[in-house]
């Protein structure tokens, strides 16, 4: 019950015309209940010329209504009766519309909200969260997922109040009319309620499986496309598709086990209606061969019977499509009341550029209980102005360690001080903004030249943007691209080469001009002719600027005021070049390894 609560709060900021939406599902469906009850003992009335017979005990102002029509001529009739159904099922028709219109703007609407809601949620969310989710599945909570809602809102919502009313309408007029026949009508509800429930509690089961699957289909689409080069590198294009099949065909088990399901609600309501009408047919039957009942009645209550069926049918469908958003809405409120680890100081204080030094104290980290600690009892003291180079086997935690002092990750024990003061005081903002990052992995977005290198600093001038590409020395390339600086990069610059993707992100820190720079083995994938390039762009970028450089080619940093080895998590040599070679083991052997010696 929690969970149709939650769904229904997505209405929230709606429910105004929402509420004029059911208003006007009630009014159409009223007219539908009232237009046959009229049509079909009219229509006895005027091609039989018999009068119109109702048992007794109906209503007072239903059997002046009935008298009424009994008295008037049936040419009259003829003439006039068509034209009031005529208006009747114009005006039903205009009421739908409007009301199938305003239903599925809401929905649109929803749509909307909750795809914003869980942009913003996913951005406001923490580095690890990332870590433990497939990109593919939460995008699949923003596609697939919030399709879901929007069926259970557009289509699932409005024949849950709908056909609820439709049924209470043919049943109250069918009373009014024959209480006695009517009464069969009973015999719908426990021949068809038992297994719809049954059938309903799989679906829901089902739902899950469904959307699960697809995340699982999403997340391999992504990976592939995306990793596109490698497929074809490693000759693995059969392995894939192979894997992608299985996921499709398991996906396709699971679909069809809900469409059995979901059909079986057919059959098992038009059996029990058959069932009923029979009973109708018996009961009636024998009132209007005895003259008891016009055959018009009888074939209204026989009608009113057989097209209980209809909306209960509906309402099969409609549990089928509410446990589809019931379950995608489970998973939307999985990443909407997702707690980011990492949050902002009720009263954050705006921090300066650095004056005097960054210090981790006795700094500890570990991404979670089961992973272990990935930094152990870090002591370092990072100058204004210096170079320092971090160095080690790959995953000893270099990375990590750079990542605290933007606060992408909060420190298990110890504290990183910026100035002397916790880096957690301080707001995102004033801290992040004055860290500048050029990774090993160029992120570029499927966007302009000049876009790309202004990202972060949408109020750039051009002659800027030029300035700062020719700094990175990526000016003279991308003049000779079709569109110059207004050329498209393709997503994540699969245009470019690796040299000229690095060169663009340069180009976007150089602009930022950010006092700290940290390079996370910014050269380590290029070729030699690239890294030149880079290197030297990069030489210009660390110009009086406070720099942390991850590296694994020693030679670029050699020259470096401080170089701290890390290895398992601990510091195990800090100093410059000449004096680790002697006082480092582990530096020295890093350093024989690529230098041959």
């Amino acid at each position: 019950m929690t969970n149709y609560f939650k769904l229904l709060a997505f209405l929230k900021g709606h429910r105004r015309r929402f509420s004029w939406a059911v208003l006007l599902i009630l009014v159409s469906s009223l007219f539908e209940g009232v237009q046959l009850s009229f049509m079909l003992p009219v229509i006895d009335r005027i091609f039989t010329n018999k009068k119109i017979i109702l048992p007794n005990k109906v209503p007072l102002f239903l059997q002046h209504m009935v008298e009424g029509l009994n008295s008037i001529d049936v040419h009259a009739l003829f003439w006039t009766v068509p034209l009031i159904f005529l208006g009747v099922f114009i005006v039903k028709q205009a009421v739908l519309f409007f009301s199938d219109y305003l239903m599925n703007d809401i929905a649109q609407a929803v749509m909307r909200d909750v795809r914003s809601r869980l942009f913003e949620r996913i951005q406001t969310l923490s580095l690890d969260y990332f870590s433990k989710k497939r990109t593919g599945e939460l995008m699949a909570r923003i596609t697939n997922d919030v399709g879901m809602i929007e069926n259970g809102i557009s289509y699932g919502l409005t024949d849950l109040f709908k056909q609820p009313f439709i049924i209470l309408v043919y049943v109250g007029l069918a009373f009014i009319i024959n209480t006695k026949g009517t009464a069969i009508v009973f015999l719908l509800f426990p021949l068809i309620g038992w297994p719809m429930a049954l059938i309903s509690k799989k679906l829901r089961k089902l739902a899950r499986g469904m959307q699960e699957k697809m995340a699982d289909i999403t997340s391999h689409l992504l990976e592939t496309i995306a990793g596109a080069r490698i497929l074809k590198a490693f000759c693995t294009e059969k392995y894939e598709i192979q894997r992608f099949r299985q996921r499709n065909q398991d996906y396709y088990r699971i679909r069809m086990k809900s469409i059995f399901n979901l059909n079986l609600g057919g059959p098992i309501t038009e059996i029990a209606g058959a069932i009923c009408g029979v009973a109708v047919m018996l009961v009636l039957g024998r009132e209007v061969l005895n003259n008891n009942l016009s055959f018009g009645v009888f074939a209204l209550s026989f009608t009113y019977i057989i097209m209980l069926t209809r909306p209960i049918k509906k309402l099969a469908n409609v549990q089928a499509i509410l446990q589809q958003a019931l379950s995608a809405n489970e998973r939307i409120y999985d990443v909407l009341e997702a707690k980011p680890t990492v949050v902002e100081s009720p009263r954050p204080q705006e921090f300066g550029p650095l004056k005097d030094k960054i210090v981790f104290d006795h700094v500890s980290f570990a991404y979670d209980k089961e992973s272990g600690t990935v930094l152990e009892n870090i002591d370092l003291e990072i100058k204004k102005g210096e170079l320092v180079a971090m160095v080690g086997p790959t995953g000893s935690g270099k990375s990590t360690l750079v990542n605290l002092i933007p606060r992408f990750y909060d420190v298990t024990a110890g504290r990183v001080l910026f100035d002397g003061t916790d880096v957690k005081e301080a707001s995102f903002r004033s801290l992040r903004g004055q860290v500048g990052i050029v990774t090993q992995d160029a992120v570029l977005f499927n966007d302009t030249v000049r876009n790309n290198i202004a990202y972060g600093t949408f109020d750039a001038t051009p002659a800027e943007i030029e300035q700062a590409a020719t700094s990175a020395f990526a000016h003279a390339f991308v003049e000779k691209m079709p569109k110059g600086y207004d050329t498209i990069v393709g997503d994540r610059g699969f245009r470019l080469s690796g040299g000229e993707k690095q060169r663009l992100t340069i180009a976007r820190a150089i602009l930022k001009n950010p006092p700290l720079l940290i390079l996370d083995e910014a050269t380590s994938q290029l070729d030699s002719e690239s890294e030149k390039f880079v290197q030297q762009a990069l030489d210009l970028l660390m110009e009086g600027r406070t720099v942390i450089a991850i590296a694994h080619r020693l030679s670029t940093i050699m020259k470096a005021d401080k170089i701290v080895v890390i290895e398992g998590g601990r510091i195990v040599g800090m100093g410059k070049h000449d004096d680790l070679l002697f006082s480092c083991p582990l530096y020295r052997r890093l350093y024989e390894t690529q230098f041959d010696h």
